[in-house]
């Protein structure tokens, strides 16, 4: 849940795929929850996905990398609930949260996203992980680009990449 004093509104971060790692912010720009969770097929994830949605009270925008048949899905569920979706291309909110030097290979890249995933737990509060999968950093580091780009952050905080 987003509720807060100032505002209850909060963003879902998705890194799309049966495989789906999802991230919820608070209108401060800070994580509230993150989770995966492994689908064994569409209909499995549009019951989710409905599901979810539903239950986020305050859910204003949901930010998606990836697309296709999976994007549609979620941007018709959003749609119907009159939640604003906004798509972004791994490569561009990597340009904004990763340093050049941290994403030249992919192997690099992913172990560099889940460092600054750590911090971005830790800046914000969030409960620490016993493990920590790849579809899951993705989606912090795209929810915290999009809180950015919403404007919810003005910038990305000092505490968790410098």
């Amino acid at each position: 849940m987003c509720s807060n004093v100032i505002s209850s509104e909060c963003l879902l971060a998705v890194d799309l795929g049966l495989k789906t790692g999802l991230a919820l912010y608070g209108w401060d720009g800070r994580l509230r929850w993150y989770r995966s969770h492994h689908f064994a097929n569409a209909s499995a994830l549009r019951r989710a996905v409905s599901r979810l949605l539903v239950e986020e009270e305050g859910l204003s925008i949901v930010c998606l990398e990836g697309g296709g048949r999976l994007g549609e899905l979620w941007d018709k569920e959003a749609r119907d609930r009159g939640i604003r979706t906004v798509h972004v291309a791994a490569e561009t909110w990597r340009r904004q949260i990763l340093f050049e030097r941290e994403q030249r290979n992919g192997r690099q890249a992913k172990q560099n996203a889940d460092d600054v995933a750590r911090r971005v737990i830790e800046w914000s509060g969030a409960a620490r992980p016993t493990s920590l999968r790849h579809d899951t950093c993705e989606a912090i580091l795209i929810g915290l680009w999009a809180v950015i780009n919403a404007g919810w952050l003005k910038a990305l905080p000092r505490e968790v990449h410098d």
